[in-house]
């Protein structure tokens, strides 16, 4: 039997990833410029654009079967 994600599984691992990394790349950007809504900024379209990668890189991973084991 082979394992794989669905993409709803695929798409809740994606924004809540997102949420952890967002979290921490803001935090680092605000130390780096002190501005708060300049570092909110870039972090949101580096949010956005993350998540869309990440989700996409979680659906080709699944037609990977390298590191698989049956259940």
């Amino acid at each position: 039997m082979k394992a794989h994600e669905t993409r709803t599984r695929s798409l809740v691992k994606a924004i809540i990833w997102r949420l952890v990394a967002t979290t921490f790349t803001w935090i680092v950007m605000f130390f780096f410029t002190q501005d708060v809504w300049g570092s909110l900024g870039g972090t949101l379209a580096a949010g956005v654009l993350g998540t869309i990668g990440y989700y996409f890189n979680e659906r080709v991973w699944n037609h990977i079967h390298w590191g698989r084991h049956a259940k």
